[in-house]
């Protein structure tokens, strides 16, 4: 065994520069991967390309940092050497000078708060994709008639939202979904109810609105309805949402994607159904005051027609008009008899009429027309065929015969044709004269000649 052996027993193999520090590269950004990091801005710049270079470290290490041109992180102040950040990037390696650095994705100041960061960069990457636009959002039915209501079932919203339902609208159907609102795995459960219901299902009536629910609380409390999962499964809904998370400071990803956003589960429940009461009271006065105008009018109408009667109708004239009246009464009460008796008789002669079309069902002639329509097609496709062949047939002994008894054929038995100068066939030797040109064609060609 060599002395280099026994110096360096591991080396099985001599490396590039380049290939050891792609090894380092994909080691670190495999380990790594994405990372918070904070300290201190130092040595910034921004490059003409629009990149912007520095060094974020603290009193024991340093870290060069990068953020490419078409990420660049949303920061209210511009970035000086001295801020103390937040930073969250991907760790990764320049192969060009073989140092370690981090890819910034987002950059916050110190002490903002990891949960508010990702809230932030959700609420960007949804915004951009359109899921808050104001356009896509639908407006509530007036008067809805089955609720879906995606919430915890143990706690005190669902009895809000019930008993606020059931004084406002009592007929209103409500179809609950019982779900976690907090803890791993709750976002999931939430965004598969809010699909669940939204879509058609053979277990219910179709739904009119969706409303998901949750009360207040801190951040991480209200996580669950920060979660993309959500978002896009409100965005995808069939049906218009309704978010009441929290209370009304509160605001979550699934405020901005909902249709509309409460600002608690009891407004929520007052928002989406209209006051019974209030209705029945408005009714009332409508009623009351139709009641007015009719009484209003009917009454100047019989003063004024009482006005003319006093003054252009004399008594018998009066008489007349009061006979006719009691005629018109009479007839009337004769045309409404006749009515009744004629929708009796029509409803008995249509009870019958059915009776008869149910014992005479058309399905059976139907299908034997069906037949017959195929078979008369199924002939009329060979018949089509037949003729098309016979006249094929027709066509190619015309054909023949023509190509028998044409021109042609005489030449080829070794017959001449004559004409003369104006291209016409000489039939007799009458209509030859004396130094006359003619033209004569046989089987391979044509020749002129002279009649001497």
């Amino acid at each position: 065994m060599s002395a280099d052996a026994d110096l360096f027993p591991n080396v099985a193999k001599v490396l590039t520069v380049a290939e050891l520090t792609r090894s380092i590269r994909s080691l670190l950004e495999t380990r790594f991967g994405a990372v918070w990091v904070q300290g201190e801005i130092s040595n910034y710049r921004q490059l003409p390309s629009g990149h912007q270079y520095f060094t974020l470290k603290d009193q024991r290490a340093a870290i060069n940092c990068v953020v490419y041109r078409n990420t660049l992180p949303t920061f209210p102040n511009p970035l000086t050497d001295g801020l103390q950040v937040q930073v969250y990037g991907q760790v990764s390696v320049f192969e060009a000078r073989g140092q370690y650095q981090l890819s910034v994705q987002i950059l916050q100041a110190r002490g903002f708060g990891l949960l508010q960061a990702k809230f932030e960069a959700l609420k960007r990457k949804l915004e951009a994709e359109g899921l808050f636009e104001s356009a896509r959002k639908r407006a509530l039915p007036k008067f809805p008639r089955r609720i879906g209501v995606i919430t915890s079932p143990g706690g005190a919203v669902i009895q809000d939202i019930l008993n606020i339902l059931r004084r406002r609208a009592p007929g209103v159907e409500v179809l609950i979904s019982p779900v976690r609102v907090q803890g791993i795995g709750a976002a999931l459960e939430i965004a598969v109810a809010i699909r669940e219901l939204s879509a058609p299902n053979d277990a219910w009536e179709p739904l009119d609105v969706l409303v998901v629910a949750r009360g207040g609380g801190s951040i991480e409390d209200l996580w669950e309805f920060n979660e993309e999962v959500v978002a896009r499964a409100i965005f995808h809904s069939a049906i218009p949402v309704v978010s009441a998370v929290g209370h009304e400071v509160d605001f979550t990803i699934a405020d901005f994607v909902a249709d509309l956003r409460a600002p608690t589960p009891s407004a929520a429940a007052e928002l989406i159904v209209p006051d019974l009461h209030d209705l029945e009271r408005r009714v009332g006065e409508l009623r009351n005051c139709l009641d007015k105008c009719w009484r209003n009018f009917s009454g100047q109408a019989r003063n004024r027609l009482r006005a003319l009667s006093e003054k252009a109708l004399s008594r018998e004239l009066r008489q007349r008009l009061r006979d006719a009246q009691q005629q018109l009464d009479l007839e009337k009460e004769a045309l409404l008899r006749a009515i009744a008796r004629r929708r009796t008789t029509s409803g008995t002669r249509l009870t019958n009429a059915l009776i008869a079309l149910k014992a005479h069902s058309p399905l059976r002639e139907l299908i034997a027309k069906r037949q017959q329509l195929q078979e008369t097609r199924r002939r009329l496709s060979e018949c089509s065929r037949h003729c098309l062949t016979k006249t094929r047939q027709r066509w190619e002994r015309s054909a023949g015969m023509l190509r028998i008894l044409g021109p042609e054929a005489t030449l080829e038995r070794g017959y001449s044709i004559t004409r003369n100068a104006e291209e016409k066939v000489i039939r007799s030797v009458t209509e030859i004269t004396l130094r006359m040109k003619i033209k004569t064609r046989v089987r391979d060609g044509d020749f002129e000649s002279t009649v001497g």
